[in-house]
């Protein structure tokens, strides 16, 4: 990928992380975040609030992105060292079964205090999973079939060890916080699977157009030489 290409699709995961914990942060914190500061008329507060909100879900993006390419890394080792696409695919669903299993028994049973609370942590579960499958049907669909599982193993393992430092946090709002940064690990993660090779196109392709300009300008020295 080109320098521009990446800085473009780098700005834009920002973007998404920025403005998807924003809109969940106001949501999720109206009453206790925000509401009082309407009913007071400090919306200098306001926007701060609601700027730390996006501010944290871009760092969440940076997190995001250097997970993305850990494991484009990651994949690569393990395709070399199982000399085989379709054994690497068997390991990945092994571990994905461990993350899950993990998840379950080792993060959200230990840190739930009632059955709501444990109810909530698996409905964001749901949400990981649906997700990840989603996310993966499409990128099977608009490259190659056999990447489902490696799609799958990124949305789902990466998302998670992303998503694993606010899962340790102990603190009385930490709930509130483990729903509103899992959905900017989600699109973000998303976004730069699905959108990778767009970028490695149009960097292709701005190469070409780089070297036939580098031609015409040699050719062009030629002549007046």
């Amino acid at each position: 990928m080109t320098i521009r290409n990446w800085f473009i699709f780098f700005f834009k995961a920002l973007v998404i992380g920025g403005l998807v914990t924003g809109v969940l942060g106001l949501l999720i914190r109206w009453e206790d975040v925000f509401a009082p500061f309407v009913a007071s008329g400090e919306y200098a507060e306001f926007a701060v609030s609601f700027l730390w909100f996006v501010f944290l879900g871009m760092t969440m993006s940076v997190l995001s992105q250097m997970g993305f390419f850990a494991y484009l890394t990651i994949h690569q080792f393990g395709v070399n060292i199982f000399k085989s696409l379709t054994l690497w695919n068997w390991v990945q669903l092994l571990i994905i079964a461990l993350v899950i299993f993990d998840l379950i028994k080792f993060r959200f049973m230990p840190i739930a205090n009632s059955q709501s609370q444990l109810w909530l942590y698996l409905g964001l579960l749901a949400i990981l999973l649906t997700t990840g499958l989603v996310v993966a049907y499409f990128k099977a669909k608009w490259t190659k079939k056999h990447a489902f599982i490696s799609a799958l193993f990124f949305m789902i393992v990466i998302t998670t060890l992303e998503w694993l430092p606010v899962l340790m946090v102990d603190e009385k709002d930490v709930d509130r916080y483990v729903t509103i940064l899992l959905f900017p690990l989600l699109a973000v993660n998303a976004y730069q699977l699905l959108k990778l090779p767009k970028y490695n196109a149009k960097s292709d392709v701005d190469r070409l157009k780089l070297e036939e300009r580098r031609k015409a300008r040699a050719q062009a020295t030629n002549v007046k030489a």
